[in-house]
């Protein structure tokens, strides 16, 4: 049996460390997982073959919850074969996407369509298990499993808002080379931003996107040193509707008609970091497309 996934990327809204309300929404980078089951020949005992090249422990918890919620029968073999376009540590929710991919990729290969919450909530778990995420991330796998914004409570594992995302708009990115820490190191700091954190939270919730993502750069910056401001003021003059850090950065994303999308990448600065357009997603993931 052989069970395919993707999930996508997605840039933030609100951060969630600081007040647990997380809000973001997917772009169209992809991670692709398919698992392939098989008769291991041992009675008692199931296993997992995990390629060393992506080995991680994200990786290896999504793989462990998502045998053993959708694949509990003992003496089968699990083989998972891992893909990923999004740039892992930047902000781009690299570690939620391939953990729904894989958790997803698992329940197909027993049979099993589970909505995308379900996953996301596994997902979540499995990111606060394997030391990744301090929050879960909720909002980050939502948004990677169905298009639009999509604002969470992360504490309470609840969806707050949903919304479609206007067709006329597009992302360009600015991601520099550098990796950012892992966010259960930073709880501490974000949660002196608490007050800023509820503003962006309510601006979100709202769906005052635009004014969310704003108040939330601002927090991040502080917290973590990025001077992005001057960048900041040069892309609204270009025509960005709104940009802000994603997620611990360092990558930058910017909102914008897509027209002006190249007139965005033109003024970013000459540096070292990739700049790239990409579209929101517009529909679900699809089952794969491994061959």
């Amino acid at each position: 049996m052989n069970g395919t996934a993707t999930a996508s990327a997605a840039i933030t809204i609100t951060n969630a460390l600081p007040t647990g309300v997380g809000c973001a929404v997917g772009i169209e980078l992809r991670a692709e997982a398919r698992v392939s089951v098989s008769s291991s020949g041992a009675k008692n005992a199931s296993t997992v073959e995990i390629p060393r090249e992506v080995r991680s422990p994200i990786v290896e918890e999504s793989m462990r919850a998502g045998t053993s919620r959708y694949l509990p029968d003992s003496g089968v073999a699990a083989t998972l074969v891992l893909r990923s376009e999004i740039p892992v540590a930047r902000g781009l929710k690299s570690s939620s996407a391939v953990s729904t991919a894989i958790l997803l990729a698992c329940a197909r290969a027993g049979g099993n369509e589970p909505n995308s919450l379900e996953v996301a909530l596994l997902a979540a778990d499995a990111g606060r298990r394997s030391g990744v995420s301090a929050t879960g991330a909720l909002d980050d796998a939502l948004a990677g499993l169905d298009p639009g914004f999509v604002v969470t409570d992360n504490r309470l594992g609840k969806v707050r808002r949903r919304a479609e995302v206007d067709p006329a708009w597009g992302v360009a990115l600015y991601v520099p080379t550098q990796a950012h820490p892992p966010s259960p190191n930073l709880v501490a700091a974000f949660r002196e931003e608490r007050a800023s954190g509820e503003l962006a939270a309510r601006a979100a919730n709202e769906g005052d996107w635009f004014n969310a993502m704003r108040i939330n750069t601002e927090l991040v910056e502080r917290v973590m040193g990025y001077s992005y401001e001057s960048i900041r003021d040069t892309l609204r003059s270009h025509g960005a509707l709104a940009s802000g850090v994603s997620g611990l950065g360092p990558a930058l994303a910017a909102i914008a008609p897509t027209h002006r999308l190249p007139d965005l990448i033109r003024a970013l600065p000459s540096d070292e970091a990739h700049k790239f357009i990409v579209p929101f997603t517009r529909s679900g993931p699809p089952g794969g497309g491994m061959r």
